[in-house]
């Protein structure tokens, strides 16, 4: 690991006191949901876990008694519309804490062993922190493929996305889960294309599982990878592989993928009594994409709006892939990039294709942080463009853009804004006249007095 690395490493550490160890939105009590379930009953029946939250003051949203409780699936259960994939990576960090939690009562300390209690959601919140900085990481890997400023970008995307929030404020989402998968299968991605064998295919579909078992619209990164498949196959020496061994290929990652997906598949039929998600997940989706302009542009949680990095991001990208490929090596590493710019774009089409594009409620366009890789290998090559006065220029707007995506954590966590939409004189006031003003003190709250920020 690089020296810079290893100070992301110690930032890192440094951090956790920030990382929020408690439930707040239905979907963080969703997917929690799964893991207490696996864990202490052993079954998918979440009335308990439910009615603990509701009774206890946890979910506090308007209908989540009718949504949850008093709502019944067509197998006669509560339902859940999460995934299971976020409670399997927790699950090492669960199983630490049940052991502590087990040996500290054996002691005679009298913290209760239920699934409930603070070390247990402990375990959970640190380990979304943890895998959302594994992202960064193994982004910081993957850019130096391309660019020399890998760890300086994947430390931009760190302070200027969505992504710390669901690290440190809302780690009961999948959005850090989400960011480690797909990072994770993206590495594994570009170490396959250099064979395409079957044993790296096989590989590439158990982790293309995983990532679709953490968030099912991450299920589209794979159109990126099968358009450099198609490629590479339409040309050069491997288009001259026999068919037969393409197809066992192709088979062995079909067959990976089957069996990796089978704990989503049975919850799937457990809970809704089919192969796929409860019908109002499914009715949402206009497979014609209405909102893709909107899911990038709108005030309503537009990405380019409220992430400006995003967009100097996607820039980066678009400037790497079109640097002149002079050589095989060149041209190769322009095929891997225009492959991460049809993930990007798959991610726009998915998430524009969903009637609750707006995520209303939640910090920033959230279905963009699976694409933490794809940002941060954009912003190494942003940073490798810029010369002269636009490095000067390049660096302001950086600053700018972080600036922005710290401020608006703040407000958004303060209660200084309409978490619906921006509206961007106000948000830019107080951004950059507000917040620094009162930053003393809302640091020493958020750290001494973070009940002060929940709302009632």
């Amino acid at each position: 690991m690089k020296r810079a690395a290893w100070i992301l490493v110690f930032l890192f550490v440094a951090s956790l006191p920030a990382v929020t160890t408690r439930l707040y939105a239905s979907d963080e009590i969703e997917y929690y949901s799964f893991l207490r379930s696996l864990w202490f009953d052993h079954d998918l029946s979440f009335d308990n876990e439910y009615r603990y939250f509701l009774d206890h003051g946890v979910a506090r949203g308007i209908g989540f008694r009718e949504t949850f409780v008093d709502a019944v699936t067509p197998t006669g259960l509560r339902p859940n519309f999460g995934t299971i994939g976020s409670a399997l990576l927790w699950v090492p960090m669960y199983a630490v804490a049940d052991a502590g939690v087990r040996t500290a009562r054996a002691l005679g300390a009298t913290v209760a062993a239920d699934g409930y209690s603070r070390p247990y959601l402990a375990a959970m919140a640190y380990g979304s922190a943890l895998y959302g900085f594994l992202a960064l990481l193994i982004a910081a890997e993957v850019a130096q493929r391309f660019a020399p400023s890998g760890v300086l970008a994947a430390a931009l995307v760190w302070a200027g996305t969505p992504l710390p929030f669901y690290m440190y404020l809302a780690p009961g989402m999948a959005h850090a889960c989400s960011a480690f998968a797909v990072a994770l299968f993206v590495l594994a991605w570009l170490r396959v294309r250099r064979r395409w064998s079957a044993r790296g295919l096989a590989a590439l579909g158990a982790l293309a599982a995983l990532m679709t078992m953490v968030r099912e619209q991450d299920v589209f990164f794979v159109a990126g990878v099968a358009v450099d498949y198609a490629w590479t196959m339409a040309a050069g020496e491997t288009a001259r592989v026999p068919v037969g061994e393409r197809l066992r290929g192709l088979a062995a990652g079909a067959a990976a993928f089957a069996v990796a997906y089978l704990p989503q598949a049975w919850a799937y039929l457990v809970l809704n009594g089919r192969l796929g998600p409860a019908k109002v997940v499914s009715d949402k989706m206009q497979w014609y994409a209405p909102h893709a302009g909107q899911v990038l542009f709108s005030p309503e949680h537009g990405l380019f709006i409220w992430t400006p990095l995003a967009l100097l991001a996607v820039a980066g990208l678009a400037i790497l892939a079109a640097r002149p490929a002079a050589t095989p090596e060149a041209a190769d590493r322009r095929q891997a990039l225009v492959a991460l710019g049809v993930m990007f774009l798959a991610q726009v089409y998915i998430s524009g294709s969903v009637g609750t594009w707006t995520v209303a409620g939640s910090f920033g366009q959230r279905r963009f942080v699976g694409t933490t890789i794809v940002l941060v290998v954009g912003l190494a090559g942003l940073i490798r463009a810029a010369r002269g006065w636009r490095r000067g220029l390049g660096a302001a707007a950086l600053v700018l853009a972080v600036w922005w995506n710290l401020g608006l954590m703040v407000q958004f966590g303060a209660g200084m804004m309409d978490r619906q939409r921006l509206t961007l004189r106000d948000n830019a006031y107080n951004t950059f006249v507000r917040v620094p003003r009162e930053l003393p003190v809302l640091v020493y709250r958020y750290f001494f007095n973070r009940s002060s920020f929940y709302r009632p």
